[in-house]
């Protein structure tokens, strides 16, 4: 008879930072339906909110065009050339502000389909990942509000004192111009997350970004040409000025990410 298996008493039990199991095909989509009902969920709670702050919000959001309008000694009224045009703004803008309030959430439910089973350092991460991402967002619809649109506005406006004709800016217009304005900035001024991703995937190095910065160059002029709403070069600048910042802050990031990759193969083969 043979005999009876003995436990491996070499064999590491499982801990608590071990990832979890393989999941099937059909486990990951019910993971991604339960991801995606619990953003849409946290959208729709987003959504109340910012219908609740939206009437108030308004006020928030047309300061620019007033303050470009008295500049040019100008009545600073705007107006609704719809029976729904107003209604209709205060719905979309709490649409907008509900999803900004929901994207930290909708961030880390998209982080835990995409990195499930994670280690107490990657849980870090996600935590930096979320609050950077954020941040930069957050930098980005500031900079369009305190510098890009008031450069627009001052410049769109400026034509009225040349002419016998006046404005009558319509406020649902208005709004679409501020929204272009203040969520491509939002997205702009992600670039140094995006870098970070593709460094830690080992698609872009420092070296790379440095030696192809001309090229960068090429892109965000192009990227600049087509957002800015305005033809002047010098909004243009304005609109260029935070993306080249932003991305020799990415060619830091991606410096930091190799050298922490580098510094983790070291240890690994020390170990070895």
């Amino acid at each position: 008879m043979a005999a009876a298996a003995q436990p491996d008493l070499n064999a590491t039990p499982p801990s608590d930072n071990d990832p979890g199991g393989r999941m099937s095909f059909f486990e990951h989509l019910v993971e991604l339906r339960k991801r995606l009902i619990y953003a849409a969920v946290a959208i729709v709670i987003g959504t109340g909110f910012g219908l609740l702050l939206s009437k108030h919000f308004i006020t928030f959001i047309v300061q620019p065009m007033h303050m470009a309008l008295k500049s040019a000694h100008l009545e600073d009224n705007l107006y609704y050339t719809s029976p729904a045009g107003y209604v209709s703004l205060v719905i979309s803008l709490g649409l907008y502000l509900g999803i900004v309030l929901a994207m930290p959430f909708v961030l880390y439910q998209i982080w835990l389909f995409v990195a499930p089973g994670l280690f107490k350092h990657e849980r870090r991460a996600v935590a930096g990942f979320i609050i950077s991402s954020m941040f930069l967002f957050m930098c980005g619809l500031a900079f369009g509000y305190f510098v890009m649109l008031p450069t627009t506005l001052k410049f769109l406006i400026g034509f009225a004192n040349e002419g016998p004709i006046k404005p009558l800016i319509s406020i649902n217009e208005y709004f679409d111009l501020t929204l272009v304005i203040l969520l491509g900035l939002g997205i702009v001024f992600e670039l140094p997350v995006l870098i970070f991703i593709l460094s830690l995937f080992g698609i872009v190095t420092p070296k790379f970004l440095l030696k192809n910065f001309r090229y960068a160059m090429l892109i965000i002029t192009v990227v600049a040409a087509v957002v800015t709403p305005t033809p002047d070069a010098t909004t243009m600048l304005v609109f260029m000025a935070p993306m080249i910042l932003l991305y020799f802050v990415g060619v830091l990031v991606s410096y930091v990410v190799l050298r922490q990759k580098q510094a983790a193969d070291a240890a690994a083969r020390e170990a070895q």
